[in-house]
């Protein structure tokens, strides 16, 4: 009876491990969508009316992706005690989407256009570096 409350609780902690795994992993990627729109949308400004709308508006929705990474990093590593990269990342992140948005409201394109690409890139690693399942033990 112990041993299958034990199991049972093992499995219940290791479900709750992968729905915070899970949760991170969709923080990374609605991040990494939400600065792809903003480049497509970026290119709307050259060409449409209302692309200055769509920009603001995801602008917005980027800056709320990424407080959402932060809020997944910190679930991920604080009660299960993971690795604390990705909320040294995830904060990085919020730093970068602070000054995207300070330069942008600036309307200082030489730095935020190029902003904005290391930001995808970096995001598409983060992406990518959350896909591969943690390593078991620290010989490994």
């Amino acid at each position: 009876m112990a041993a299958q409350l034990a199991a049972g609780q093992a499995t219940a902690g290791q479900t709750t491990a992968g729905r915070r795994v899970t949760f991170l992993r969709t923080a990374v990627a609605l991040q990494t969508l939400a600065i792809f729109w903003q480049a497509v949308t970026a290119g709307l400004l050259l060409s449409s009316s209302h692309g200055e709308v769509l920009h603001s508006v995801g602008a917005r929705v980027m800056y709320a992706a990424s407080m959402l990474y932060v809020l997944a990093a910190v679930l991920a590593w604080r009660p299960g005690g993971g690795s604390p990269r990705p909320v040294l990342y995830a904060s990085g992140f919020l730093v970068l989407a602070s000054v995207q948005v300070v330069l942008g409201v600036a309307h200082i394109p030489a730095f935020h256009v190029p902003l904005g690409v290391v930001m995808f890139g970096l995001s598409v690693l983060a992406m990518a570096g959350a896909r591969r399942p943690p390593r078991q033990g620290s010989g490994a």
